[in-house]
C-alpha cells in the first residue's frame, strides 16, 4: 500500500510536468515528432509506476523482462530528476505570479504583423530544450549508476584500539559485508566475485550485517549460496536488515537458517579465538520508534557472556548508543549506504537521515564501524562508494 502511494505521487508528478512540456512543445515545427517522442518516453515512466503496484514481483526481483539500466532510469527519473523539475516549475509559476502583482497596467499598442521567420522563437527553442535536456540528464546518470553497480567495491581498512580487547586476541580480524540488496541492481553473477574478494582479505571472521535481498525472497538462494562460500579462519555470523523482511519475515529466517547460516535474531553465538571466545549478539530488525531498539539491546545484553569478548550485529547504526550505555564495546552496522548521495563527508543524505552513517565512531568504551554496504536500492551514489570493511582489533587504545 505504501508503494501505491508513493507511486501515486510520483505518477500526478510526471503528468504535470509532462502537460507543462507538452504545451510548450505544441508551437514547434515538426511539433508531432516532438510531442510523440515526449510522449513515448513519459507513457514509459509512468507505466512502470502501474507495473509496481498491479505487478510488484515483476519489478522487483532478478530475472524479469526488465533490463537493469531500465530500472535506473526509472529510479532516477522519478527521486531525482523529477524533483528538481517540479521545483523549477513552481519556482516559474511563482515568479510569474509575482510579476503579474507588480506590473503596471499599460495601454496596449496596435500590434504589427510579425514578420513571417523559418527560424525557430525563443519560445521554441526554450520548448525544445525542456523536453530533451532532463531525459538526456537522466540517461547521463544512468551511464555513472551502471558503471557503479558492476564495479567491485573498495576495501575499506580500519584499526581499531579496544581496551577492553584481551592482549591475545590483538591483531582479530573482521571482514564486515553488508546490503548486498541483490535484486534489480545486484545481480547473481556479482556475488561470486565479491565472495572471492571477501576470501582474499583472509580474515578471522566474516559477518554480514543485513539486507541481504532487495525485496523478494525468490533472490535470497544465490546470496545464500555466496554467504556460504566465505572462508574466514574462525567463522560467519548474519543479522537481518529491514529490506530482508518486506515479503516475510519467517520464510526469510528460516530458509537463511535452514543453508546453514548462523542468523541471530535477538540471539547470541560464541566462537573460539586463540583460546577465548568471541560472542557475536545479533539484533532483530525493529520497525518503528528506537524504544524497540533499546529493548532488543537489553534483551542481548542478558545474554552476555562476561568471559567472552561481545560483538553486536545491528542493522541500523542508532543502536550504538543503548550498545555503548550497555557496555558493549564494538557495534557493526549497515543500513545507511554511506548517506548514498553525499556533497561532503558531512553534508548529504547520510547527516540528513542517521546520527552515524559511514565508518568509525568512538564513545570513551565503545566503536561503532558502519558500512557503506555492497550492494543498493537506488542506483547511484555520491561520494559514498560501495565498500567490505577490513577491521583490525588491538588491544591498546
Amino acid at each position: 500500500m505504501f508503494y501505491c502511494f508513493v507511486c501515486a505521487i510520483m505518477f500526478c508528478a510526471d503528468a504535470f510536468w509532462w502537460r507543462n512540456v507538452d504545451r510548450g512543445l505544441r508551437p514547434l515545427r515538426g511539433a508531432r515528432v516532438w510531442r510523440t517522442l515526449l510522449g513515448s518516453w513519459m507513457g514509459a515512466m509512468m507505466v512502470y509506476l502501474i507495473l509496481i503496484c498491479l505487478l510488484p514481483a515483476l519489478v522487483r526481483r532478478q530475472g524479469t523482462p526488465i533490463p537493469v539500466a531500465a530500472h535506473a532510469a526509472v529510479f532516477l527519473w522519478h527521486l531525482f530528476v523529477v524533483p528538481v523539475l517540479i521545483a523549477i516549475e513552481f519556482c516559474l509559476i511563482a515568479s510569474r505570479f509575482a510579476a503579474k502583482l507588480v506590473r503596471k497596467p499599460v495601454s496596449a499598442p496596435i500590434p504589427l504583423p510579425a514578420p513571417r521567420s523559418t527560424a525557430p522563437t525563443r519560445r521554441q527553442l526554450l520548448g525544445g530544450l525542456a523536453m530533451a535536456l532532463p531525459p538526456l540528464a537522466t540517461g547521463a546518470l544512468v551511464s555513472r549508476a551502471m558503471r557503479q553497480i558492476r564495479a567491485a567495491p573498495r576495501v575499506r581498512r580500519l584499526e581499531i584500539g579496544m581496551a577492553q580487547l584481551p592482549a591475545h586476541m590483538d591483531g582479530m580480524t573482521i571482514a564486515h559485508v553488508s546490503d548486498t540488496h541483490v535484486g534489480k541492481f545486484t545481480e547473481p553473477g556479482m556475488l561470486h566475485a565479491l565472495a572471492d574478494q571477501v576470501n582474499n582479505l583472509r580474515a578471522d571472521f566474516a559477518v554480514m550485517t543485513g539486507d541481504l535481498i532487495d525485496m523478494s525472497l525468490s533472490d535470497l538462494p544465490p546470496v545464500l549460496d555466496m554467504l556460504n562460500r566465505l572462508d574466514p579462519r574462525q567463522g560467519i555470523v548474519v543479522c537481518e536488515g529491514n529490506h530482508d523482511l518486506f515479503e516475510n519475515r519467517h520464510r526469510f529466517e528460516n530458509r537463511t537458517r535452514a543453508a546453514g547460516l548462523p542468523l541471530l535474531v535477538d540471539e547470541s553465538c560464541e566462537i573460539s579465538f586463540r583460546g577465548s571466545p568471541v560472542q557475536f549478539l545479533g539484533l532483530k530488525w525493529q520497525e518503528g520508534s528506537e524504544d524497540k531498539i533499546v529493548e532488543s539491546v537489553a534483551t542481548l545484553q542478558r545474554q552476555v557472556n562476561p568471559e567472552a569478548f561481545p560483538i553486536l550485529l545491528a542493522h541500523h547504526p542508532h543502536a550504538f548508543d543503548p550498545a555503548a550505555a550497555a557496555g558493549i564495546p564494538l557495534t557493526l552496522s549497515g543500513h545507511t549506504h554511506g548517506g548514498q548521495l553525499m556533497l561532503t563527508d558531512r553534508i548529504g543524505g547520510g547527516p540528513c537521515m542517521f546520527r552515524y552513517w559511514s565508518g568509525l565512531y568512538r564513545k570513551p568504551a565503545a566503536s561503532l564501524v558502519v558500512s557503506n554496504g555492497v550492494g543498493v536500492w537506488f542506483p547511484l551514489r555520491i561520494n559514498a562508494p560501495a565498500e567490505i570493511i577490513h577491521l583490525t582489533l588491538r588491544s591498546r587504545v
